[in-house]
């Protein structure tokens, strides 16, 4: 039994850890690199509304691309510490124009081509009829909401860089890999089952090497016959 009790021992260390490791990576990891929020305006309207949940991937400002959806932190220019969703239109060195075209023809224009936007709200590229003509520095971002008639965006802080936004200041980055939370949580629960099936050998082992070994019999004695 105490070699039977030494090998469950051994074996109960070896899963536990496996599951404690790896219950303790998948919440560092999910943590260190994604997060999720809720929607609280209509600015980004029809693409998210007001009470979506979001999962986002926490990058550095340098690592987005035009068309791509943002959270970033301006507390000077909105007066609240919290996260800001808006859509990258151009990055350093764009110009970005508005707008060629009226009404519901009336387009941006990115280095002197006409952008596509098909996620915009009814269609309308410009949405206050306010004219703009931007070169966008280098380490900044141009960034306008989806719902161009009731955003609050790089349009109207044209006197603080042109309206555009420190690539610092960029918190997160918009991502349709919706398994992610589920992949995680999976990790999660697989590392935590593997530490309890380790703690459980671990008592088992315990309960073996305390377990008193069985007396061996002693063989009988030869008799002589009797003369």
């Amino acid at each position: 039994m105490p070699g039977k009790g030494r090998v469950l021992g051994v074996t109960a260390i070896v899963v536990g850890l496996v599951g404690v490791g790896l219950t303790l990576g998948s919440v560092m990891y999910g943590r260190g690199s994604y997060g999720a929020s809720t929607i609280s305006s209509q600015s980004m309207a029809p693409t998210y509304r007001p009470g979506d949940r979001i999962i986002f991937e926490q990058v550095d400002g340098g690592a987005v691309r035009r068309g791509e959806i943002v959270l970033f932190s301006a507390p000077d220019r909105y007066h609240s510490s919290g996260s800001v969703m808006q859509r990258v239109i151009g990055v350093g060195g764009d110009r970005v124009v508005c707008c060629t075209g009226e009404g519901s023809d009336a387009r941006l224009s990115v280095n002197g081509k006409p952008l596509s936007e098909p996620y915009v709200n009814g269609g309308d590229a410009d949405g206050v009829r306010r004219p703009y003509d931007v070169t966008v520095p280098e380490g900044r971002l141009f960034l306008l909401g989806d719902n161009r008639s009731d955003s609050l965006d790089s349009r109207f802080f044209a006197s603080d860089h042109d309206g555009t936004v420190a690539e610092s200041a960029v918190t997160g980055r918009m991502t349709d890999r919706t398994t992610i939370p589920v992949v995680i949580g999976s990790a999660v629960m697989a590392g935590a089952a593997l530490a309890m099936v380790g703690l459980g050998l671990g008592i088992a082992a315990f309960v073996l090497r305390r377990r008193p070994s069985r007396a061996v019999p002693v063989a009988p004695q030869p008799v002589r016959p009797v003369q």
